[in-house]
C-alpha cells in the first residue's frame, strides 16, 4: 500500500489518507468543499462547491498517477437530493468516461457541506 498525499489539496480532518494506492487501483476519502489554500470552505452553491470538490480529486488523483479518465466507481453524498440535477451539470464535466456511481442523500455531511465525493480508479503507480 502507498500512502498518498499532497499539499494541493485539503488536509485530511481525521485519522485517515487522502488516498491509497494499492493492487494498481487508488482509492480516495471522500472530498468536501475545503480550500487547501485557506483551509476553509467558502463555497455556498451546490456547483461552487462541487467544482472545490473536483479541484481537490483531481490534485491528488493527479499525485496518485491517475486522473478522472481512469475512474471506475465514485460515491457521491449530496445534502439535499433536490441539489441533484445541478450536481450532476458539474460532476458530468470531469467524469466525461461516465465510471458506475452511487449517489445517496444524507444527513449532514462534515462542516455542513452540500457534497462529498470519493472515487476509484486505475493508477500507474
Amino acid at each position: 500500500m502507498i500512502k498518498i498525499y499532497t499539499n494541493k489539496a485539503p488536509e485530511a480532518v481525521g485519522p485517515y489518507s487522502q488516498a491509497i494506492v494499492s493492487g494498481g487501483m487508488v482509492y480516495t476519502s471522500g472530498q468536501i468543499a475545503i480550500d487547501p489554500v485557506t483551509n476553509t470552505i467558502t463555497a455556498t452553491t451546490i456547483e461552487e462547491q462541487t467544482e472545490q470538490v473536483m479541484k481537490n480529486l483531481a490534485t491528488i488523483l493527479d499525485t496518485a498517477g491517475s486522473s478522472f479518465e481512469k475512474a471506475v466507481k465514485t460515491t457521491c453524498f449530496l445534502a439535499d437530493m433536490g441539489d441533484f440535477a445541478a450536481f450532476n451539470e458539474v460532476y458530468a464535466k470531469y467524469f466525461t468516461e461516465k465510471p458506475a456511481r452511487s449517489c445517496v442523500a444524507v444527513k449532514t455531511l462534515p462542516k455542513n457541506v452540500l457534497v462529498e465525493v470519493e472515487v476509484i480508479a486505475e493508477t500507474s503507480l
